[in-house]
């Protein structure tokens, strides 16, 4: 467990620096904060310039789809075995190895591309180590962001963190189309390689000594099965984690597949799509900054409730609703999922083990995404055996029967915002001898 700071200190920073920021912004959250903001802005800039690049070498959207799959596809494979690393190994090293990867790869994509013989399979293979490194990165930046913050400030820290990250993605993504637009694909994957530069950068000089040192013990199979005992011994855990394999997957194709088709159709092309993309990411900024003034007690219960907006997006789609209605309703999603996201990492916090954050969060981040690509897959058969319609009605309906099932798990009804987290001596799961959440017991985007 991390240790408490010393009066006038935050992890080693002095106290005249210490008091331009809030007492729970110490040296390390702030490190993480500014490193993921640099990387948000590079990455998004460089989704839209890989797309560009692949169409720029005579390739369709099949191709792009290519390209994105073998990102995804090591991204699925290696999550847990990154989770386990980053529990064996100090977190911040794994960080600055995975950025140095994606530093490498994006980097030799952009000379290809500005080279002009860039080949589809050299494109797939540098997106599949961007994917790999992203893999190790997760889960060792989410274990290292919640141990860098503790107490009743800790649902703050995590809201503003992810206001941040979240601002920093609707700027990327906007310079990025600019930048692709006015230089091209190539230099724009070029800048995302010196993002991720100057990110391992600033990860190198986190301050890890406040976190024990792992005891030795079994090897990586060994690390494994400590973790899934970990998550699935936990039923809110492991219960939201299976409502998100579902929700992600139904709500990625929506937005993925369909989107675009309607937008097609039925608004007017791409361009309005884009503003209601822009307004969704809006809202989540807007529910993150709620979140930073907002801590309700029940914080997995409320956070589930706003999950049931998450539907509203593919209702909308499904009818079709006018733009100025759709860019309301994805709007009000980005605020009601973020209100979930700040829960969620609030949950993590307080319930799970120092120890045992980056391994648990692997089983998270591989339940959120492992359906994914199914779902992507299936999409058009989907559509072309029910209609468009009906398809989006169904990813609606999918969303809301999920997220009701997780509400009948007690623990995610009573778990309870809390102070103090828990030891890898003191942790048990919820209702292991007294109510969720309350003092002296351990019961989750």
């Amino acid at each position: 467990m991390a240790s408490r700071p010393r009066p006038g200190d935050s992890h080693g920073v002095p106290t005249t620096v210490s008091r331009r920021r809030p007492a729970w912004a110490g040296r390390n959250y702030s490190l993480l904060t500014a490193a993921a903001v640099v990387t948000n802005l590079g990455s998004h800039g460089a989704l839209i310039a890989a797309a560009f690049a692949v169409l720029g070498t005579g390739g369709d959207g099949g191709d792009v789809g290519l390209v994105a799959a073998a990102r995804t596809l090591p991204l699925v494979l290696f999550l847990l075995i990154g989770g386990a690393v980053a529990d064996r190994l100090p977190r911040h090293r794994v960080m600055v190895a995975a950025n140095a990867l994606n530093c490498v790869s994006q980097a030799a994509f952009a000379a290809l591309v500005l080279a002009g013989e860039a080949q589809l399979w050299q494109m797939m293979l540098l997106s599949a180590l961007g994917g790999t490194g992203q893999a190790f990165f997760n889960p060792a930046a989410e274990g290292m962001l919640l141990s860098s913050v503790e107490g009743e400030q800790a649902g703050r820290a995590f809201a503003v963190f992810r206001m941040a990250m979240h601002g920093a993605t609707l700027g990327g993504a906007a310079l990025g189309g600019a930048m692709v637009a006015a230089i091209g694909p190539g230099w724009v994957l070029a800048a995302d390689a010196a993002a991720f530069a100057v990110a391992a950068a600033l990860r190198a000089f986190l301050d890890v000594k406040h976190i024990p040192p792992r005891v030795p013990g079994g090897g990586m199979l060994a690390d494994l099965k400590e973790g899934w005992r970990e998550f699935i011994g936990r039923p809110w855990l492991w219960g939201v984690v299976v409502q998100f394999s579902v929700a992600n997957a139904v709500v990625g194709a929506a937005d993925a597949v369909y989107g675009p088709l309607v937008a097609r159709d039925h608004l007017g092309g791409a361009g309005p799509w884009g503003v209601a993309l822009a307004f969704f990411g809006g809202g989540t900024v807007v529910g993150a900054l709620l979140m930073t003034r907002w801590q309700p007690r029940r914080l997995l219960f409320v956070g589930t409730l706003c999950v049931f907006p998450l539907a509203l997006p593919s209702a909308a789609l499904a009818v079709p609703a006018p733009v100025a209605v759709l860019c309301a309703v994805m709007f009000v999603t980005g605020v009601s999922l973020e209100v979930f996201g700040v829960s969620w990492m609030t949950a993590l916090h307080q319930e799970i083990p120092e120890e045992k954050l980056s391994r648990v969060s692997a089983y998270d981040w591989f339940g959120s995404v492992a359906l994914v690509p199914a779902a992507m897959a299936l999409a058009g058969p989907a559509e072309t055996a029910f209609g468009r319609p009906q398809a989006l009605w169904g990813c609606a309906a999918m969303v809301v029967v999920v997220t009701a099932a997780v509400l009948c798990v007690p623990d995610v009804r009573n778990l309870r915002r809390r102070t103090r987290r828990v030891t890898g001596a003191s942790a048990a799961p919820a209702g292991a001898g007294s109510p969720a959440g309350e003092p002296g017991t351990s019961p989750r985007d």
